[in-house]
């Protein structure tokens, strides 16, 4: 078996995850990870796929763009190297971070994180509450080294854009 990345990205419609998971299961394909979010009005979707060995990337790119062609996405297959799919090494952690919307928010936290060597698994941003007074909110799943205070790290980048920001150890039975 071979792993492919695949992404799609477009206009929300109804019938989009039907019509590339058909494909793929049409191909042989297990559909191993998977993530998929709509973004005012835009379908996001990368997947993790475990295809029949000799699966070319193009060929199955070819396939699902033809399949969701009239959803306009846009299509792109890779090959995975197996290497690079290993799990993140050291203490899983959630970050929260709620203020002001402004720029550059999620650079200097990313930046900070990444200057302690913790690595981002996953993040999400949404601006909610009053138009009026928007508030901006970021969710990060973190894999930090053994003993790595992101506390202390992201103390002061929260204070410089004055914002909350909570950070707790990640249980590991939660997805």
């Amino acid at each position: 078996m071979t792993h492919l990345a695949v992404s799609a990205i477009g206009a929300d419609r109804q019938g989009i995850v039907a019509a590339v998971t058909k494909v793929l299961v049409d191909r042989g394909c297990n559909l191993e990870d998977a993530s998929m979010s709509i973004l005012r009005g835009h379908f996001a979707m990368m997947l993790v796929v475990d295809a029949p060995g000799g699966t070319e990337p193009a060929g199955l790119e070819r396939e699902i763009s033809d399949a969701t062609a009239p959803f306009g996405l846009v299509v792109m297959v890779r090959g995975i190297d197996e290497a690079s799919m290993r799990a993140a090494e050291g203490e899983e952690w959630t970050v929260s971070l709620y203020g002001a919307d402004r720029p550059g928010i999620v650079h200097r936290v990313s930046a900070a994180l990444a200057a302690t060597g913790a690595n981002i698994t996953d993040l999400t941003t949404r601006v909610i509450g009053d138009p009026g007074r928007p508030v901006y909110a970021m969710f990060l799943d973190v894999t930090a080294p053994t003993g790595t205070s992101l506390d202390a790290a992201l103390a002061g980048v929260a204070e410089e854009l004055g914002v909350s920001c909570t950070v707790h150890r990640a249980d590991a039975d939660i997805l």
